[in-house]
């Protein structure tokens, strides 16, 4: 299965990313796409866990789980 990255926008502004699992291969690349949504929206990274995922979430703009 490919790696993917849904993207939400929420009635509050912030921005909502979710993904499955992200392959070795591409998880540095994924990392560095959420740094830099983050210095491009501002606020910090909040890192909440889901049933079997991982989800980041940035003050003020942006949310990124896998």
């Amino acid at each position: 299965m490919p790696d993917k990255i849904d993207i939400e926008i929420l009635e509050d502004g912030t921005i909502r990313f979710s993904t499955n699992a992200v392959s070795k291969k591409n998880h540095a690349s994924a990392d560095e796409f959420m740094a830099e949504i983050e210095k491009l929206c501002g606020g910090a990274r909040i890192v909440e866990k889901r049933k079997q995922k991982y989800a980041h979430s940035h003050a003020k703009g942006v949310v990124h789980a896998h």
